[in-house]
């Protein structure tokens, strides 16, 4: 790269990302609000609806946190327009936020027991988050330790820490969703405020995932690798070195690749013979959350759906 490339490329440097720096910087240590608050990117009788079932919840003190494209917001500033609303809780709650959307008129159901549950309002929906996926990240109290707060849609709120919300999406990588580019651009907003002790601490044994996103992260953002603490790259890298020098270990036939994607490895699993790396230790799904998972991909249901003449006779099941 010649000098002046390099100057001009200096110069055109956007001033709003030191500007989002500063402003995550305020956002974690105080409570300040989201203006406009996603309104814009809300109907406003959608808008009515989360406003008030955030209410409810903080009226009650029931422990939860706002996550998707409302706690994308907070940490990079990317606005954009959201089907859902996403509320990370701990499996035990459920029951009694349930009780209390009821109450209200509004239908729960526990759509996938291992994960995931959604209340109702006509065509509008919550998402209930209680683990991923993909089984490996349950919602503990790990979850609710010094979280940013914000003020979403005018209700004051706990917003899901950076570092678990970049576990959870580090494991989306399906073939019409990839979270990595939501990856990257948290840790290009909030590299100095992330606690990657913490970071390193919560993948743990799938350190090869994280590191391939922050390998990526170099890729994507070549003027600002050094943002990711050298002692995070070295530290992964050394179990990298460690583990290539070993022996290979006797093959368990896992394909882990199923943690990552619940459609691209069902060749490796349905016909090449891997164990499903779902149904180990490193996950909380049994064989009957794999199969409700499975069936509820969109090109699955296409398959199984019926004739149009078959159609005619079958009633679609409602949401309650």
């Amino acid at each position: 790269m010649t000098a002046e490339r390099a100057s001009a490329l200096s110069a055109c440097r956007p001033r709003a990302a030191l500007a989002a720096r500063a402003y995550i910087a305020i956002l974690m240590c105080s409570t300040i609000p989201l203006a406009p608050s996603l309104e814009e990117e809300v109907a406003p009788a959608t808008a009515a609806f989360y406003r008030r079932a955030l209410q409810i919840l903080v009226d009650a003190q029931v422990p939860f946190l706002v996550g998707g494209a409302f706690a994308h917001a907070c940490f990079t500033g990317i606005r954009r327009s959201t089907k859902d609303l996403d509320l990370f809780i701990k499996r035990q709650d459920y029951d009694r936020v349930a009780a209390l959307m009821q109450a209200e008129g509004w239908p729960a159901e526990m759509t996938y027991p291992h994960w995931l549950a959604k209340v109702y309002a006509g065509e509008d929906f919550i998402d209930l988050i209680f683990n991923s996926g993909n089984g490996l990240t349950p919602v503990d109290e790990r979850w609710f330790q010094d979280n940013a707060e914000a003020d979403i849609l005018g209700v004051p709120v706990k917003v899901v820490n950076m570092e678990d919300g970049l576990l959870s999406k580090a494991f989306i990588m399906e073939r019409e969703r990839y979270d990595g580019a939501d990856v990257a651009h948290i840790i290009q907003a909030n590299a100095e405020h992330i606690d990657w002790k913490k970071m390193v601490d919560r993948f743990g044994a799938h350190w090869r995932v994280l590191l391939a996103h922050l390998t990526l992260f170099g890729f994507i953002y070549p003027g600002e690798r050094h943002r990711i603490p050298r002692w995070v790259m070295e530290t992964l890298l050394g179990k990298l070195s460690a583990d290539v020098r070993l022996p290979p270990p006797e093959d368990p036939h896992v394909c882990a690749g199923t943690l990552l994607s619940r459609e691209q490895y069902l060749h490796d699993v349905e016909q090449l013979g891997y164990v499903d790396g779902r149904l180990t230790e490193v996950s909380t799904m049994t064989a009957e959350d794999v199969q409700r998972w499975t069936d509820a991909i969109p090109a699955r249901q296409a398959e199984l759906a019926p004739a149009p003449a078959e159609a005619a006779h079958v009633r679609t099941p409602g949401h309650a």
